[in-house]
């Protein structure tokens, strides 16, 4: 009886390991693809061109930028890095030196960021350090 009862616990557990990455692919347990199947999620991407002659430690020290950005509330998650070495192609700009992608739940979220304080108050700061700067506000289903 007893190994019965192993064999049908250990058949039950082998047969979740083997569906997990099923579910996991298709967005099941996914906090974010979850909350993108119950509505829209706005994104704000944003690529940073900083200014030539600027020194390695300079471009470093420019993250201070984006965690200062973290402190404004209402934010869902932030991202930012420098572009990846991928293989270069025709369709691809890797030419920026950093980009920044915020997820919003509502468009009212993104403005409220836009005219936030700690918003304003880093690009003050930190305005010095790039040359040229573009947005792309996008609302994902």
């Amino acid at each position: 009886m007893k190994r019965r009862f192993f064999i049908k616990n250990s058949s039950a557990l082998l047969a979740a390991v083997a569906v997990s990455p099923i579910l996991a692919q298709a967005g099941i347990n996914n906090p974010i693809r979850n909350s993108m199947n119950k509505q829209e999620i706005i994104t704000h991407y944003v690529l940073f061109w900083l200014k030539k002659g600027l020194s390695e430690k300079e471009i470093n020290d420019f993250t201070g930028f984006f965690e200062e950005l973290r402190k404004v509330p209402n934010i869902k998650s932030l991202y930012y890095g420098r572009p990846a070495k991928s293989t270069p192609r025709d369709v691809v700009d890797n030419s920026f030196t950093y980009n920044l992608l915020v997820h919003f739940d509502t468009l009212e979220d993104l403005e409220v960021y836009g005219t936030h304080p700690i918003h304003l108050k880093a690009i003050e700061q930190y305005s010095q350090y790039w040359e040229k700067v573009v947005v792309h506000d996008s609302s994902l289903k």
